[in-house]
């Protein structure tokens, strides 16, 4: 069997963490990246002879341009295209800086747009492609002082809706992950309080486990969701039904 070329943005941290280690077999081989030279030597290791960790700075078009003529010494197709990466960046909008609403927008939302617009063009060629982007909760629900990512998730929901209509003719899937709350950095950053009134919202009582996030979006981009895009999957406990 040929091998399955991946990509995974932000791959060194939680939930990009547990998607990198659920595609470590001999049938893929995989690229994770992570803004920082630390995190990139982390994905190496961990993922040793399946792939490598590279440095993206997801700032603009050119640095995002520089990263993918660099990626394909290493791989030069991508098959498999799992856009994770995400910042938060809170505030009240009446206190938000214009700064931090182009720096969130920019790496959430925009990144998503240079990377799709230069891979998928040999996904088209080769007549197949996964691609999952990861959203969030905040993107269907709003969350007060987080007026730029639930922007920047929710706009990811009609980017895949459209763009899964472009490319279905050509073998490509197109789909969204969206997680409630998951144990990660952005959960540990809540105080006490704030976490017990999560909870009480969620029906199970529990926060989310980063692998269980990894093992659908593994699901999604294997030869059994093959008739499935467009769609977008919660991961939340319940506290959000559509």
């Amino acid at each position: 069997m040929k091998k399955k070329n991946v990509l995974i943005t932000g791959a060194s941290t939680g939930i990009g963490l547990e998607i990198l280690k659920k595609f470590i077999k001999k049938k893929y081989k995989i690229i994770g990246t992570s803004r920082t030279y630390k995190g990139s030597k982390k994905i190496k290791k961990i993922l040793g002879k399946y792939g490598s960790g590279m440095i993206l700075n997801i700032k603009n078009f050119s640095s995002i341009k520089k990263f993918l003529k660099e990626m394909k010494k290493k791989i030069r197709n991508i098959d498999i295209l799992i856009n994770n990466v995400g910042i938060t960046s809170d505030n009240l909008i009446i206190n938000m800086s214009k700064e931090n609403w182009k720096k969130v927008i920019n790496i959430n939302l925009n990144s998503v747009f240079y990377i799709v617009k230069k891979i998928i063009k040999n996904m088209i060629k080769n007549r197949y492609g996964r691609i999952i982007n990861i959203g969030s909760l905040s993107g269907f629900i709003g969350n007060a002082g987080q007026v730029n990512y639930s922007s920047s998730k929710a706009a990811l929901i009609g980017f895949t809706k459209s763009l899964s209509l472009e490319v279905a003719l050509k073998k490509i899937t197109v789909n969204l992950v969206s997680p409630g709350f998951i144990k990660t950095k952005m959960l540990k950053n809540l105080t006490k309080l704030q976490k017990n009134k999560c909870l009480k919202k969620i029906p199970m009582k529990r926060f989310g486990n980063p692998e269980e996030v990894a093992f659908l979006v593994k699901f999604l981009s294997s030869k059994k969701a093959s008739y499935i895009t467009g769609q977008t999957f919660h991961i939340n406990g319940g506290i959000f039904t559509l």
